[in-house]
């Protein structure tokens, strides 16, 4: 007969060593948590002390780390209904009905397990503590020296060891150490109030040295927000309370005393981007920011997000972006200060060997309500996945680590669904709303480095450059050293040759440099036609297969059926032959000698190229012819050059918009010899459009090379042509990007 009975669950005593143990990382982590304890409890200060430790902090028979604080201690229903057992909802429940403390704070723990960290450092705790008004001191007394590491032996005599088999000491006294007296916190004198905890840990676990104590330090000065525009004005106040003091016996110590003001100098200084006063809207899909003292804004719709990969894989183009849901993690505060590393970097902008130290050990913090989410902003952390990337898709597409230091401040109200893990590691990574906000971040710091930061470095270049070119450096150069070698006939030999090999390599490069600029269109036209060419290549094999078949088969020949089937392979291949002839155009063989050629019949051979996407697409390209034919005298190749980049970036640009009439049309006035060039996508941003034609400069995130519009521009000019954007409204055929071709003094 089957028998039926309600047990009941027995947590081993061994679940202890795993929520302070194995969840907790580090014996730094450890602290933290203890500290975050005190916050909780309203403390105005934390005194960390570790006492009777030896040179180099070795641990003695004797050691103990006292943690004392100010805050608002426990009564004994506290101890006995709350801190004694694991897991205690107490803090989620106040939560719940009371988002923030006395002063303001808001509730750092919720989870009841934060205390166990205890564990990791000492076998052996005593906790004395003292609510506000109450007349006793409450004593609570661990001691697990006589239990090893897994709670699995007793006094070295296996044990079968429950949870509830632990016994710890519990009593009140008059007050010994929480009592009314003066108290010297570092320079600072005041009276220690009658209220706070006192947790004492000795028998240590582990090791201590001098370095892991300043790690400690700098952890606790890390522990609020080193970022002072990044803390609520409703918190500053409150949050400025709260100080954390670490001793040796009756020493305290200052490591690096001026080190975050130093940092602060370097944010506000020397970086070449400052975004500050950052806010993500979730309701309205938009960042808004400062950026080097100017307002920016940037709608999640906006080309210079869509037209990035990692931005697109978590969220699609802008035609479906967030069609059936709204951003999952909610609204959020954030500031980046980027540093130029390298060499090149303007004079105030540059960085010694102690400033990039300085940086290399800050990376993006998180925030939660102003306190920090460990282990982000740790200088081996890449809580952001950029390392990953830099590696997998291209470093040149985001910043490194090392030269952006930042944060972003989250809060419970707002991000509810951002939850943290429950060893403190950071944040639970399953889910939307954390994949959503590392996107989002992701995303801007792409977009941070693909616009702003890469204008920077053009201006960089383009001044190098022109100061190269103004000066006529390197001749001037050569002439100096001339006038230096004087009459040593060796060196003057040396000198002469040396440029005549300069001009000669100089020659050849470039020659070298125009033939890549030329042949640069050859991928693009055939990518573009490959796909139709493959498509139509089937249908041919398809028919000529069926014909096979049919022949084999048959014992009479039907000629019309063959003829038919011969006409359908005919179309197809003349179909592929009119393509591969369109992109031969641009094989250098081909287009050595200039010709007067109609603007129009080039676009319609680049428009067949086009056919298929741009039916797909649904976008509506014509051509609109005013006066005379527009003749060019060129070649066809720089024809199809220019209007291939200039088709294949409208088309790309349309496909991230969610306008339903996408239009391209192109204007050929023949009497102004001029052609417009017009689409009604997102156009070109103010920012962007004096880097458009600069080589490597690309809004369109990993995709873009940043070479077509460069290298239009160049074979225009090699030919006296020009091209520009079309900036008066007079001058604009369709709302979007326009840009004006000028062939002048061509012969009709």
């Amino acid at each position: 007969m089957a028998i039926t009975e309600e047990v009941k669950i027995r947590p081993y005593a061994r679940l202890l060593t795993m929520l302070g143990e194995q969840l907790i990382k580090n014996e730094r982590i450890a602290l933290i948590e203890l500290i975050k304890n005190s916050y909780d409890a309203d403390a105005k200060w934390v005194k960390v002390s570790f006492c009777g430790f030896g040179d180099g902090y070795e641990i003695l028979r004797d050691s103990k780390i006292v943690i004392e604080d100010s805050g608002h201690g426990m009564t004994a229903e506290i101890i006995k209904r709350h801190w004694l057992n694991p897991a205690t909802p107490e803090k989620k429940l106040r939560k719940l009905t009371k988002d923030t403390t006395e002063k303001g704070r808001v509730i750092q723990g919720e989870k009841g397990i934060g205390r166990f960290a205890i564990l990791k450092l000492g076998r052996k705790i005593d906790v004395v503590t003292r609510a506000k008004g109450d007349d006793f001191e409450h004593i609570v007394g661990y001691d697990f020296s006589q239990y090893d590491d897994d709670f699995l032996t007793h006094n070295g005599e296996e044990k079968e060891l429950f949870i509830e088999d632990l016994m710890v000491t519990y009593f009140t006294r008059p007050p010994q150490f929480i009592k009314e007296q003066p108290l010297l916190l570092g320079a600072r004198r005041e009276k220690r109030e009658p209220q706070g905890t006192r947790i004492e840990i000795s028998d240590l676990k582990g090791s201590w040295t001098e370095k892991k104590i300043e790690a400690v330090y700098r952890d606790i000065s890390r522990l609020e927000s080193i970022f002072v525009e990044s803390i609520p004005k409703r918190s500053k106040k409150n949050n400025s309370e709260f100080q954390v003091l670490i001793y040796k016996d009756e020493t305290v110590q200052n490591f690096h005393e001026q080190y975050l003001e130093k940092l602060r100098t370097l944010l506000e200084e020397r970086s070449v981007i400052r975004i500050e006063k950052g806010f993500f809207n979730s309701e309205l899909n938009q960042f808004v920011f400062s950026m080097n003292g100017v307002s920016k804004s940037i709608n999640l719709r906006d080309s210079s997000l869509t037209g990035l990969k990692v931005f697109r894989d978590r969220f699609g183009n802008a035609g479906n972006l967030l069609g059936k849901r709204k951003i999952e993690c909610g609204s959020f505060n954030f500031g980046f200060y980027v540093f130029d590393f390298s060499s090149q970097a303007p004079s105030k902008f540059q960085l010694d060997k102690e400033d990039k130290e300085i940086l290399r050990d800050h990376r993006v913090y998180l925030y939660r309500d102003s306190i920090r989410v460990y282990p982000y902003g740790e200088p081996d952390d890449d809580w952001l996945r950029i390392d990953a990337y830099r590696g997998t898709i291209s470093a040149g597409h985001f910043l490194s680590n090392d030269q952006v230091v930042g944060y972003v401040n989250i809060s419970q109200k707002n991000n509810s669904k951002l939850k943290d893990k429950t060893n403190r590691e950071g944040l639970i990574e399953e889910g939307d709303a954390t994949e959503d906000f590392v996107t989002l971040l992701q995303s801007l710091l792409a977009y941070i480095r693909q616009k702003p930061y890469a204008q920077y470095r053009k201006d960089l270049e383009n001044k190098k450059s022109h100061d190269i070119f103004r000066t006529e450096q390197i001749q001037q150069e050569f002439e100096e050293l001339k006038k230096a070698v004087g009459e040593n006939k060796k060196a003057q030999e040396i000198l002469a040759r040396a440029e005549k090999e300069y001009k000669a390599e100089r020659q050849y490069l470039t020659q070298r440099a125009e033939t890549t600029e030329e042949l640069a269109g050859v991928g693009l036209s055939v990518e573009t036609a490959s796909h139709d060419i493959m498509g139509i290549m089937s249908k041919v094999f398809a028919n000529i297969d069926g014909l096979i078949q049919d022949l084999m088969a048959a014992d009479k020949i039907d000629k019309d059926a063959v003829l038919k089937e011969l006409q359908s392979v005919r179309g197809g291949m003349s179909f592929i032959e009119a393509q591969l002839k369109d992109i031969q155009l641009l094989f250098k063989s081909s287009k050595q000698r200039r010709k007067s050629i109609r603007v129009k019949e080039i676009i319609e051979k680049v428009e067949r190229i086009y056919k298929r996407l741009l039916t797909k697409e649904k976008i509506d390209l014509t051509i609109r012819s005013v006066g005379s034919p527009l003749v060019a005298k060129t070649t066809d190749a720089v024809l199809l050059q220019l209007l291939l980049n200039l088709i294949d970036n409208s088309v790309y640009w349309l496909m991230q918009t969610t306008t339903k009439e996408k239009k391209i049309e192109i204007v050929l006035d023949g009497n102004r010899c001029r052609m417009t060039f017009a689409d009604n996508g997102p156009g070109i941003a103010k920012d962007d459009a004096p880097y458009i034609f600069e080589p490597f400069y690309s809004g369109k995130g990993e995709e873009g090379r940043g070479l077509g519009l460069y290298i239009a521009r160049q074979l225009l000019e090699r030919n006296e042509y020009s091209i520009e954007l079309a900036e008066l409204k007079s001058e604009k055929v369709l709302p979007g990007a326009n840009f004006i071709v000028n062939f002048v003094g061509e012969e009709k």
